[in-house]
């Protein structure tokens, strides 16, 4: 019998210890060994890849570690709304959306990027698992005249062929590659449209990202056509300085653009979530999360988001009905967590980095450029009078900012950019038992809160860090 999330839950009555110390669960080295196989760490080293978005171009290769859904059918379209916050009244094929699900108590479960390509072809989900197994558990339970398809990434599928292809390009010189390959020039698009252009006689789809103020696009197509598009890519931006992005590279960049990854998903708790939690299998990575981290909450409870707490309270429209509106809408007047970055103190940060050497204690180690050692990762942030006003989750370092820093979630009133904060590095105990970190004592490392990069620049600033 497959054992089920369930199962896990019904198994430990202390879910916060089981997830703290659970072995095999995923951590950052885990997420860039998994796809070697693949992508390769760095294509040249992490620090120029790093430099590229900022001074040139880099293209990341997405095409393996992203799970995709595909859904069509004559109720895709009014299931898809009833799940999410999101509203639908501007769904069209010319644009994507970001997308996201939460519980029935407002708790936040995944989010992911959607692709409407009309009834036909129906809904393209990208990314995030647990956005995906939510969606595709209604798609199977639910009295929904739907088709669903998933295309589970490549360390996940063992061997199965994927779909698509997906690459991003980004940096100051990545709209002159655009133009220079794309037959006809690139389109002008604002952020987060979409188009089909042809690159190299391959019928492309783009979607108009980025993550430091340029122009970027996500690039996606057939698969039997993947070499025939990278190529050209490669090819036009020989003399604009592009390099080619591995995954040390990839996974930092969302210290720059903003993006919360694999918050914990509010799925392991309430009666209303139990017919769903028999559905998933404990082997889903639902069940493998490996919470690391100075942060110790009482309940798992504790370790769930919300939309205000990820940045996207600006996506939440009460214009129709959906899972969790009601807590929602109890929520939205309440005080809550923001999305902000911490850069780290660099006194303290040396501190940690010379405990490696000479006598006196080690603290845990800080890696390079991915500091975080668990999925998801999560220290305590407390103000300098000693309260707890925050979780610290995804941290690491980027040659661009020239520091360490953090994204969390943070109490609306210790947010203010300039504000001084502390953070917890380090596990209780000096991590035992936890098997998968090494033996080390706590220490703090002073921070201050800032905008990301990408909000900075959305107001007109130069750097979050100023």
């Amino acid at each position: 019998m497959v054992r089920s999330v369930q199962d896990i839950v019904d198994d430990n009555p202390d879910l916060v210890n089981y997830f703290k110390y659970q072995t095999g669960g995923y951590a950052s080295a885990s997420l860039i060994d998994i796809l070697r196989p693949f992508i390769p760490a760095e294509f040249t080293n992490w620090r120029e890849e790093q430099r590229a978005w900022h001074e040139a171009a880099v293209m990341f290769d997405q095409s393996h570690h992203m799970s995709v859904t595909y859904i069509k059918g004559p109720d895709a379209k009014a299931m898809l709304n009833y799940l999410s916050p999101s509203t639908f009244s501007n769904l069209s094929t010319d644009r994507g959306k970001q997308y996201f699900v939460a519980n029935p108590d407002g708790k936040h479960i995944g989010d992911c990027v959607l692709h409407y390509y009309g009834d036909d072809e129906g809904f393209e989900l990208i990314s995030g698992n647990p956005l995906q197994s939510w969606v595709r558990y209604h798609c199977q339970t639910g009295e929904y005249n739907v088709e669903a398809r998933h295309d589970p990434s490549s360390p996940l599928g063992k061997g199965h062929r994927r779909t698509k292809y997906r690459f991003q390009l980004e940096g100051p010189n990545a709209r002159q590659i655009l133009d220079d390959v794309c037959v006809g020039g690139m389109p002008e698009l604002q952020f987060f449209r979409t188009a089909f252009v042809t690159i190299a006689g391959c019928r492309v789809h783009i979607l108009r990202h980025g993550m430091a103020g340029h122009t970027g696009a996500e690039i996606s197509g057939p698969w039997d056509e993947m070499d025939t598009v990278r190529d050209a890519i490669l090819k036009a931006g020989e003399k604009l300085g592009l390099r080619r992005g591995g995954t040390w590279a990839y996974y930092s960049a969302t210290l720059e653009n903003g993006w919360i990854p694999t918050p914990f998903p509010a799925i392991y708790t309430s009666d209303a979530m139990k017919a769903y939690r028999e559905w998933l299998p404990a082997a889903s990575l639902e069940g493998q999360m490996h919470v690391a981290g100075s942060y110790y909450g009482e309940q798992i409870e504790d370790y769930y988001w919300d939309a205000w707490s990820l940045g996207y309270d600006k996506f939440v429209k009460f214009d129709h009905d959906f899972i969790g509106r009601a807590a929602l809408e109890k929520m939205k007047p309440q005080p809550h967590r923001v999305k902000r970055l911490l850069v780290w103190n660099e006194d303290d940060v040396m501190k940690v980095m010379a405990s490696q050497f000479g006598d006196g204690p080690i603290y845990k180690a800080i890696d390079m450029p991915l500091a975080f050692y668990g999925l998801p990762q999560a220290d305590d942030v407390r103000s300098t009078d000693g309260r707890h006003v925050g979780v610290s989750q995804w941290c690491g370092y980027t040659v661009n900012e020239h520091r360490m820093m953090s994204l969390c979630g943070i109490d609306e009133a210790s947010a203010a950019p300039g504000t001084e904060v502390v953070i917890t590095w380090g596990e209780r105990n000096g991590g035992a038992p936890n098997r998968q970190t090494e033996r080390h004592e706590q220490t703090t490392i002073r921070a201050t809160v800032a905008l990301t990069p990408a909000d900075a620049l959305s107001q007109g600033r130069v750097r979050a860090t100023l």
